[in-house]
């Protein structure tokens, strides 16, 4: 029940016509003041997405521990009791992403500036990846006044006799190396260079795209640009694919008895259900990095971790056998088919959407 005020006037400000309780009886619109606070706009936006008041924690139970159970109460009518099945994917994609985006990337370290002591005196050293050097190496730090061209004659020669002894180090600093130094090497290999070491089209587009790509960017760079938009657009592809997945089951099942309309309300609900649980195992692991690390905290981690990732394997299967109303042995030999072919499908989708999350970098 809704606890705005309601307006003296009893003509609808939708229809004209007369309201005597709250609610017009010929259009529906509640008979309130139309200015709003912005915590009402807020709260409405809420209670409007996911029903809130009566329905939410219904369905995310139903959701989380009854698989299909949603989607055969949706498909019998009983609609009013659960979140609509676009609103509840909808509003738990908003809620996931947003989340994971909230955090920080704690997986690189940071480094901090280092700070010495000269004549009793404190000089704040910036840290080499701070300045941007292409070169970060003894070079770099010449270049910013950290060594005197002296001592950086003096490292250089010992550097490269560490590198004779042990040349692996060297490959270290790079993200990936093909073999070419510059667009200019590459190009010049592809048109005077032999047919044995010339590549093709498809190859040259991706040499030359990393060349670029380095030539502006350092490692660092490239790794945080090119995790930070295949992090924002998973969302977007994610949403994409739920059609064919939708497809998927179309393909296996009696297309008399089921509509592509039911296997799309069926993958609203899966995918909600997915998303759901990496949002539950993600708080989790950034609830348990709270406490000290213990073997009895790290067991319990690895312990929730452990269910969290067995019920999202596992899921799909009661879920497919309780929805469809197959045999045991028919309903699992359908559901791996499906999960196999959507596994190959995914794995050509993420490879193409690497791709060109690879080519946006600038």
């Amino acid at each position: 029940m809704s606890k705005n005020k309601l307006r003296v006037e009893p003509n609808c400000l939708n229809c004209d016509h007369i309201v005597e309780k709250r609610y017009c009886p010929n259009c529906g619109q509640e008979n309130t003041e139309s200015r709003k606070t912005f915590h009402h706009l807020f709260m409405h936006f809420f209670e409007d997405l996911t029903h809130y008041d009566h329905s939410f924690w219904r369905t995310i139970i139903h959701l989380f521990f009854k698989p299909a159970s949603l989607t055969k109460v949706y498909m019998a009518g009983k609609r009013m009791s659960f979140l609509n099945p676009i609103r509840l994917y909808i509003f738990i994609s908003f809620v996931t992403f947003l989340t994971l985006s909230l955090f920080p990337n704690d997986s690189l370290p940071k480094i901090e500036p280092i700070s010495i002591q000269v004549n009793k005196n404190e000089v704040l050293i910036p840290s080499i990846d701070s300045l941007h050097i292409e070169e970060k190496s003894i070079n770099g730090l010449t270049k910013v006044g950290i060594l005197s061209q002296k001592n950086n004659d003096t490292l250089t020669k010992i550097l490269q006799q560490s590198n004779e002894i042990d040349t692996s180090k060297t490959n270290k600093k790079e993200v990936a190396d093909f073999g070419y130094e510059s667009i200019k090497e590459l190009d010049s290999i592809q048109k005077n260079g032999s047919t044995k070491i010339k590549v093709s089209d498809t190859e040259y587009w991706f040499l030359k795209k990393w060349l670029e790509v380095k030539e502006v960017n350092t490692n660092e760079q490239i790794i945080e640009k090119f995790g930070y938009s295949f992090t924002n657009n998973i969302p977007k592809v994610l949403f994409l694919y739920m059609p064919f997945f939708a497809f998927t089951l179309w393909l296996f099942h009696d297309k008399k008895k089921w509509y592509y309309f039911d296997h799309g309300i069926f993958t609203l609900h899966y995918f909600s259900f997915l998303l759901l649980l990496i949002l539950t195992i993600f708080l989790t692991d950034k609830i348990i990095y709270l406490f000290d690390s213990t073997p009895i905290v790290e067991w319990i981690h690895l312990g929730i971790n452990s269910i969290g990732y067995f019920w999202m394997i596992y899921y799909f299967f009661p879920a497919h056998r309780r929805f469809y109303e197959h045999g045991f042995f028919k309903s699992f030999y359908k559901s791996c088919l499906i999960i196999s072919l959507n596994l190959v499908v995914l794995f050509i989708l993420v490879v193409l959407f690497a791709l060109y999350t690879f080519n946006e970098i600038h």
